[in-house]
């Protein structure tokens, strides 16, 4: 029997190679002769550019950048080959491992250093680049990656606009003319131009269908999640929407109402108007990535799971991803799940759910036990 196991994270807990070496485990215990396959993934979220790395077998390389309130960080991404993909997570230069104390401050967070990132991928050969858009405490809609990428930003006053708490009053934006990729200085009002990525492919991961606006958009979605207060909201919101109407007037893009530009506190908005990114689900990112549907094709069953099974799973999270590929080879697909909400929709998606039901401490023991479960039913 060959069984493809293929996770997404626990979130808090587990990753997703942790996760999928103990359902593993858990299936040998009962079917010792099993042809085990592991191939984690993600959607776009934390943990894409770990899942993508050990099925391609890169490199974390680091670079130099600066964290979303300015202080100087080491922000790690993956070097694959010359000729392939840059992966990177946004949340190593815009989330909460890259915050000073753990201190919020989502008004004044900006996304500065991951145009740092993107131009240290530059610099180092890139040709694509593939960016997972979750985990960010960010709602600045790029504003802090562009002036990274050499775009200036004034209100009407001529004055040079430098935190997104001031984007209510920007009114101009100057994009970068000349083609260099050197980083830029935090505190440098004349950063390094950006357009040297424009020769570079750039794909943005997501695992939400947001708009950028609204009441469902980045910041009404998002923003309490980040500590943001009604009175903040309603700043962050004029402040997006201000940026919004001035790119469109500046630059000739809307990308507004496109799902998914509400990602990461509108970062994919910002990718895709100062960087004409291309905006796709995580999942199918990762999916071709890793080579996922050959994987699914080749095997007699698969296994997938995730921390929490719920409604939300539906709206483009990883196990039902898998499942949706593993019906279209008319595989049996199984979730091992830490817990499932009894909505028959989520469940009706796999051939069978198995819950761990118990603590955080327990969870490798119990993805093993419920394996077992799993392994002894295949067996019949």
């Amino acid at each position: 029997m060959n069984i493809l196991i293929a996770p997404d994270k626990f979130k808090g807990s587990l990753s997703a190679w942790q996760v999928a070496e103990n359902i593993a485990l858990g299936i040998r215990d009962v079917i010792p002769n099993a042809q085990i396959e592991i191939t984690p993934v993600a959607d776009g979220g934390e943990g894409t550019a770990e899942v993508i790395c050990s099925a391609r077998g890169g490199e974390w390389v680091t670079c130099r950048a600066h964290g979303p309130l300015g202080n100087p960080i080491e922000a790690r991404y993956v070097w694959l080959a010359e000729n392939a993909p840059a992966v990177m997570e946004m949340s190593e230069a815009a989330g909460l491992r890259a915050l000073k104390n753990g201190v919020r401050d989502v008004v004044r967070a900006n996304t500065f250093g991951v145009g740092e990132m993107l131009l240290d991928g530059a610099k180092r050969g890139a040709r694509e680049i593939i960016i997972g858009l979750g985990g960010s405490v960010t709602n600045d809609g790029g504003f802090g990656m562009a002036r990274a990428l050499g775009f200036r930003f004034f209100d009407e006053r001529h004055k040079e606009i430098e935190n997104p708490v001031n984007l209510i009053s920007v009114a101009r934006i100057e994009a970068p003319v000349a083609a260099d990729v050197s980083p830029a200085k935090s505190s440098d009002v004349r950063p390094a131009s950006g357009s040297g990525l424009r020769q570079i492919k750039i794909v943005a991961a997501c695992d939400v269908k947001n708009p950028l606006l609204g009441e469902n958009g980045a910041t009404r979605t998002f923003g309490p999640q980040k500590g943001a207060t009604p009175e903040q909201l309603e700043i962050l919101e004029r402040g997006l929407r201000k940026l919004t109407d001035t790119i469109t007037r500046d630059l000739g893009c809307d990308f507004r109402n496109n799902p998914g530009t509400g990602a990461a506190g509108g970062l994919g908005f910002g990718l895709m108007s100062f960087c004409d990114a291309e905006l796709r689900p995580g999942f199918d990112v990762v999916a071709d990535a890793v080579e996922l549907g050959v994987k699914i094709k080749a095997a007699d069953v698969v296994i997938t799971g995730e921390g929490k099974l719920d409604t939300q799973t539906l709206e483009g999270k990883a196990p039902a991803g898998v499942a949706r590929l593993a019906r279209k080879f008319g595989k049996r697909v199984f979730a091992v799940v830490g817990c499932a909400e009894a909505d028959q929709k989520v469940r009706d998606i796999f051939d069978g759910v198995y819950e761990l039901g118990g603590s955080i401490p327990q969870a490798r023991e119990l993805l093993r036990e419920r394996a077992r479960e799993l392994g002894s039913m295949l067996k019949r």
